[in-house]
């Protein structure tokens, strides 16, 4: 039984969330008041990942898959359960197809995307042939060069004297109505709704009882990530380029120079988000194996990686043909329709059933 360490456990949590969530500005259409979305959304996520950690405890740490068969029982309990490696899947083929787009505008424009995004595929699908520990290890690698990472633009940023803090003022001047339309249902969902994945994973922590102290944690931790992210693009850019900008982050790299020296640094941020994008495509595509394998009940992996993988590469090279048209699919009907029930309906529903099953069964003891 493999068995992942509390650090380890944490650091894929936090890049998982990190993700591709702040290339693309989170909250970007709440203006300068962004960091105030990514805050409280930051908040609210914190709570939700409280509630899948508090399933899994009332479950006794059984795969998310148990947890729909268990409540609704077979003949209802499997089709819903097929669902989510199906999404898990459609998920990283949509963050597959963010690199099909942005690649060939920042570190590749002469190469074909097949083939970078094949390359990609295949060393994930290297990955997932070693086992879900070894991609622990990496991300538990990562974190401290990811933080550093940060760090190092932050400060870059202060010494070539492109922040300005009056960017951020007024607060609130057009009202909180700006900032809850993207509270909720995108800046909830998106990041934190989607650590429901990591379920999948939770039954192989070796100290379960760290488990509330690592997500929230985790959640906190990213979300202060996410809000810095927030501050360094307002402040380099000004509202109005904030909100315009596809790719804020890259273009606040390009604004850091110091000296002369230290300039067009966003090959960096290309870089980092290669490594998010890994690990949170990985992320995905093992969770849909795992629930796959726990589904069919098969005796190895090895059919489910390859379809997993296949199926996510040609819809992520086929869903969109331009990055607006791929944006626009999640931040419009597919986080309501979709998003909405399977990360926080269908979870509440289970949580309720979790917690009268267990009055039901202090009563009778």
């Amino acid at each position: 039984m493999i068995s992942i360490s509390p650090y380890h456990f944490f650091s894929l949590m936090v890049l998982f969330e990190l993700g591709t969530t702040v290339i693309f500005g989170f909250g970007s259409d709440s203006g300068r008041d962004a960091w105030i979305s990514a805050s409280i959304s930051s908040l609210l996520g914190g709570i939700l990942i409280a509630g899948y950690v508090t399933i899994s405890k009332l479950n006794d740490f059984v795969s998310m898959v148990g947890w729909f068969t268990k409540w609704f029982g077979k003949w209802l309990g499997t089709p819903i359960a097929w669902l989510y490696p199906l999404f898990f899947v459609y998920t990283a083929a949509r963050i597959i197809c963010d690199l099909r787009f942005l690649l060939p505008i920042t570190l590749l424009p002469k190469t074909p995307p097949w083939f970078f995004i094949g390359t990609l595929i295949l060393l994930i699908l290297y990955v997932m042939y070693a086992g879900i520990d070894v991609l622990f290890r990496i991300a538990g690698v990562l974190l401290p060069v990811v933080i550093l990472f940060i760090l190092f633009e932050t400060i870059i940023l202060f010494a070539s004297g492109s922040l300005h803090g009056e960017y951020l003022r007024p607060v609130l001047a057009e009202g909180f109505g700006r900032v809850s339309k993207n509270i909720w249902p995108v800046g909830v969902t998106t990041t934190y709704g989607e650590c429901f994945v990591m379920s999948v994973f939770w039954c192989l922590l070796k100290k379960k009882g760290y488990l509330g102290r690592i997500s929230i944690g985790a959640a906190l931790f990213a979300g202060l990530f996410i809000v810095l992210f927030d501050v360094l693009a307002i402040t380099s850019l000004s509202e109005h380029l904030f909100q315009k900008m596809i790719f804020p982050v890259f273009t606040i790299l390009k604004l850091s120079s110091v000296a002369d020296f230290l300039e067009n640094l966003e090959v960096l941020g290309a870089m980092y988000f290669m490594c998010s994008a890994f690990i949170k495509i990985s992320v995905y595509l093992f969770a849909a194996v795992l629930c796959i394998r726990d589904l069919t009940h098969a005796a190895n992996d090895r059919l489910a990686i390859w379809i997993t993988a296949i199926f996510a590469y040609v819809m992520a090279m086929t869903m969109a043909n331009n990055l607006p048209e791929h944006l626009q699919v999640w931040l419009g009907s597919l986080a309501k329709i979709i998003v909405v029930p399977m990360y926080i309906v269908l979870p509440g529903i289970i949580l309720l059933l979790s917690l009268f099953g267990k009055l039901k069964n202090r009563r009778t003891a």
